[in-house]
């Protein structure tokens, strides 16, 4: 595993230097150019690269006119185009839907270098610059909007994506294998047009004649209308998201149709160490370092992508409609070669921030039957409880942070990415769990909890609260044990579709007995591709049938944030009014279940911000673990934003 000699071509200077006349592939981005194995546009460039293609990249083109997206001329064989590493939306836009003031991806981590809808946009500028050459869309942006979708920023359904961009294919999904299979094709001479059975793509048409064996979801103009339908298309969506038995899908947009052909096949253990092994620069184009570089590149310089997927249940995370259930792993010789690169690095301290992947602790397959019959359908591996046939077994990734940690060079090995604390409390076995703490945690063990009321974590698709008390009596046992007084950052979600006035407050009272109350509060946030929007905007959770409330108002979501942070000294007003509202007044005054007092606290203006606040302390899990439940951290990252357990 080596670097990378060169960043790939930007300008028309890099072209001549490596004697281009003409790209193959020009890979237009939302993101700045950062060329490191943790952004799409990076992994996407090197292994076409890898593949003898030549490939150039625009990133953050400016989109009042075309001038921009001209600069590298016409590529062979198509524009790839993406949003960058976050949906733009979110990017853009907080669960309130206010605008942001930073980006971490952008220079300097400011906003404004990239538009609203950035695929949407990006192609259209493209397509009014060149109006025969191919467009391929793809990322996250466009692998989670690629059925008809509910818009939450716009409050109403939009079509598929690839319509609305006029783009010629979707990418969805994981794209290494993908890419190479289409970039394939036009090497040998097949149009865009010819391209309509590659795994892992979507495409429209203007029949289905030729198509069989495919479902059929209800219609665009069908989801548009009537949230029963909309449900309808979402859980047939949903369930046909396997590379074994997932069939082909159809949704008719007016006399077009949306055809998605079946997942690609999950990447194995060698071509997962293929893509990590490729060469990269690993930091930003210097043309940043003016404007301060890249902050995104912070959170990820020095750590390493360990696997792909999701086996968890998360009903508000879209990462299985995009990386899949099946767990893709790369080889432990793969991540001890790369721990060894960072080492060479000439900033390197000493310290490798994460080895993990979506779920650090998700190492293989969740069992022996998706090998050969795919994921199951009806079935979750880890919801309401482990599934009888679900493997847990934490030795092959223990023995990787041992080979890790006992590089020469490396001081410390942090699992910085989370765990799943319910897949970790029902291992048998608790040598990683005592060398989790050992070794591994940089002071605090971020999990997610999310919620502690059933009817709630039931939506969320979370376990019961009795398995996070397990799991927090156990940690703090093992510190105990260890000598070590490591903390644990409990991420906590208000709003969520199940949650109302009453089970907000017995969260409340749960922090209370936490003794911490959080710093920040994730308000539950309706974005495509979720299991959760689509209760959201339709109102019942579409794989039961069940009714499901909802907040909606902008009102009751700041009642429901502030109840959990309701020692706040400027929530009291918010928190008297939602328990008032709520018929809860018992809580207020001076007892010690009470939540506020019945007087406004006094306010020291300006010193409040960024403050946790110590409150009064029951918790009843352990006598010494109180202290020890930390605030969430301050850090605006967006990883930490998006990224749940």
């Amino acid at each position: 595993m080596n670097l990378a000699k060169d960043f790939l071509p930007i300008s028309k200077e890099d072209l001549k230097k490596r004697n281009i006349d003409q790209l193959d592939f020009i890979i237009v981005t939302g993101d700045a150019y950062v060329d490191h194995p943790s952004f799409g546009t990076a992994i996407i460039g090197r292994t076409l690269e890898s593949q003898g293609f030549t490939v150039g990249i625009i990133p953050q083109p400016k989109w009042d006119n075309t001038d921009d997206f001209k600069k590298l001329g016409t590529p062979k064989y198509a524009f790839l185009v993406n949003s960058g590493n976050i949906d733009s939306m979110v990017n853009h836009y907080t669960a309130a839907k206010k605008r942001r003031h930073d980006d971490l991806y952008s220079p300097g981590g400011k906003s404004g270098f990239r538009p609203d809808r950035t695929v949407i946009v990006y192609c259209n500028r493209i397509r009014e610059a060149f109006k025969d050459i191919p467009i391929v869309i793809g990322g996250i942006e466009a692998s989670l909007r690629r059925f008809a979708h509910y818009d939450y920023w716009s409050d109403k359904v939009r079509r598929s994506i690839l319509l609305d961009s006029k783009a010629d294919l979707l990418i969805y999904g994981m794209g290494e294998k993908t890419i190479i299979q289409l970039a394939e094709m036009f090497r040998y001479g097949s149009k865009i047009s010819d391209m309509t059975d590659i795994k892992g793509t979507c495409y429209v048409s203007k029949n289905v004649f030729n198509l069989s064996n495919y479902i059929e979801v209800p219609s665009f103009e069908e989801v548009s209308t009537d949230k029963k339908s909309y449900g309808e298309a979402f859980k047939g969506e949903y369930y046909e998201q396997d590379s074994i038995r997932g069939h082909m899908i159809v949704q008719k947009h007016g006399d077009r149709y949306l055809i998605q052909n079946p997942p690609q096949v999950p990447l194995t253990n060698e071509e997962m160490d293929f893509t990590y092994n490729l060469p990269f620069m690993r930091t930003y184009h210097p043309i940043y370092e003016a404007s301060g570089g890249i902050p995104a590149i912070q959170e990820v310089k020095f750590s390493i992508t360990s696997h792909r997927g999701c086996y968890g249940s998360c009903s508000f995370c879209a990462l299985t409609f995009h990386q899949g259930r099946v767990i893709q792993t790369r080889n432990a010789d793969s991540i001890v070669d790369e721990a060894k690169l960072l080492t060479k690095l000439p900033d390197f301290k000493g310290y490798i921030h994460d080895v993990g992947g979506p779920t650090a602790n998700f190492r293989h397959r969740a069992c022996k039957v998706q090998i050969e019959h795919g994921t199951c359908k009806n079935r979750q591996c880890m919801f309401p409880g482990p599934c009888k046939n679900l493997i847990i077994d934490h030795k092959e990734y223990l023995s990787v942070l041992r080979r890790v940690r006992s590089i020469e060079g490396v001081k410390k090995v942090f699992v910085r990415s989370g765990i799943r604390y319910d897949y970790l409390i029902h291992d048998k076995d608790d040598t990683f769990f005592k060398e989790l703490c050992k070794y591994h945690i940089s002071g605090q063990l971020k999990v997610a909890p999310e919620h502690v009321t059933p009817r709630v974590l039931s939506q969320m698709g979370k376990p019961t609260r009795e398995v996070y008390d397990r799991f927090v009596q156990k940690y703090f046992d093992i510190n105990k044990k260890i000598n070590k007084k490591q903390f644990l950052v409990p991420y906590l979600m208000s709003s969520h579709p199940g949650s109302d006035l009453n089970a907000a407050i017995e969260l409340a009272q749960y922090v209370k007995k936490m003794g911490y109350t959080p710093e920040q509060v994730q308000d539950f946030y309706p974005t495509p591709g979720s299991l959760s929007t689509t209760i959201y905007y339709t109102g019942f959770n579409p794989l039961t049938g069940e009714k499901v409330y909802t907040p909606k108002t902008q009102e009751e979501k700041n009642m429901q944030r502030a109840l959990i942070q309701f020692a706040v000294p400027k929530n009291y007003e918010i928190v008297k009014k939602a328990l008032i509202k709520a018929g809860r007044t018992d809580l207020i005054g001076n007892g010690k279940d009470c939540l506020i007092p019945s007087n406004p606290p006094k306010q020291n203006k300006g010193k409040e911000k960024n403050k946790s606040t110590k409150i009064n302390n029951n918790f009843n899990i352990s006598s010494n673990n109180n202290a020890q439940i930390k605030k969430k951290p301050s850090s605006h990252s967006k990883k930490s934003r998006n990224k749940r357990r």
